[in-house]
């Protein structure tokens, strides 16, 4: 039976809106285009008119904040007129955006002006070397830094996001921490988690977050900042000194299963209530088979309500547990 711990309040929203990249991410390797990734069909794809009925359910429902990820959502046709109708619904407090940051530069003046206030820009490596070889694409980290700059001269706030994998970019954690504590801009270190089936995990692969502060404060002293919310998966940490915060996203390490508050839709309107889902429940297929909006909320209540599944932490009992997951291109972060 599900522990009281684990009823916890749905606020948190996260949705898909293309299951496209510009390139690879570290938990998409070894996928290549036409092999072991292929992309869905536009009509498979929920439309902004169906992705804003399903947001003002959620918004009915509790949640507070939504999330746009993919894929890569600023490869969505138009994505800042799905933005504006996202910011009409009433009781939705903040619509924010994940990116690899490739087209941030060009997109930072419309996000801002459809109503981004904050995007999240996932960044792996400064090295180009390194950075080259993780996006398959010899894309140079600097045109993911121009955006981060011109976002920031549009008045958006910038998180940056940093997976680290042993022997891969392990080697950048503290050039990462200087340059981004040198910008005033908040740097999140990410433990490799075991997302999908296609990245070939392995628990050794991981840095943990003991392992990256250690590293860290080595060099700059920390000092612990206070949640912001519950259910922040980050733990937040302050250099002395100043405001510039770097935070710590243990889900390997230190699984936080118990004070999760969000949950998932996918491009093609599957609801996921865990990153490490096997299946979804599809809530696309129900809007076109003419469901009503009371019908589409009784289904999210039973999903979310009688929700079990806490991967993170069960993995802890063990080296990991295999079987196919939804795929992290699929889902978004």
């Amino acid at each position: 039976m599900l522990r009281d711990t684990y009823k916890r309040p749905l606020l948190d929203l996260r949705m898909s809106v293309t299951d496209r990249c510009n390139f690879r991410c570290i938990y998409c390797m070894p996928e290549t285009e036409g092999k072991q990734y292929c992309f869905m069909k536009r009509e498979q794809i929920m439309t902004f008119e169906e992705i804003t009925r399903l947001a003002k359910l959620f918004v009915r429902f509790g949640v507070r904040k939504i999330r746009l990820t993919g894929g890569e959502p600023l490869l969505r046709k138009d994505i800042d007129v799905l933005i504006s109708m996202l910011n009409n619904i009433e009781g939705l407090q903040e619509v924010s955006l994940t990116t690899n940051g490739f087209l941030l530069k060009q997109y930072a003046k419309r996000l801002k002006k459809a109503g981004i206030n904050r995007v999240n820009v996932s960044l792996d490596a400064l090295n180009n070397d390194v950075f080259m070889k993780m996006n398959g694409r010899r894309i140079k980290s600097e045109a993911i830094l121009e955006g981060i700059e011109e976002a920031i001269n549009q008045g958006l706030t910038v998180k940056v996001n940093m997976v680290v994998k042993k022997g891969m970019n392990d080697s950048e954690i503290l050039p990462m921490a200087r340059y981004f504590k040198e910008k005033g801009i908040t740097l999140r270190f990410i433990e490799y988690m075991d997302v999908g089936s296609l990245n070939g995990w392995k628990l050794d692969e991981v840095v943990t977050s003991k392992e990256i502060y250690k590293l860290i404060t080595n060099e700059f002293p920390l000092e612990p900042v206070e949640a912001k919310f519950f259910g922040e998966v980050a733990k937040s940490y302050r250099y002395v000194g100043t405001n510039v915060e770097v935070g710590f996203i243990s889900s390997v390490s230190a699984a936080f299963c118990s004070d999760c508050t969000r949950s998932r839709i996918s491009a093609d309107g599957k609801l996921y209530t865990c990153l490490f889902s096997a299946k979804g429940t599809n809530l696309l297929a129900s809007i076109r088979n003419g469901a009503s909006d009371e019908e589409l909320l009784t289904t999210i209540r039973h999903v979310w309500e009688n929700r079990d599944d806490r991967y993170s932490e069960e993995r802890g009992k063990q080296a990991t547990i295999r079987g196919k997951r939804i795929e992290m291109s699929y889902i978004g972060g």
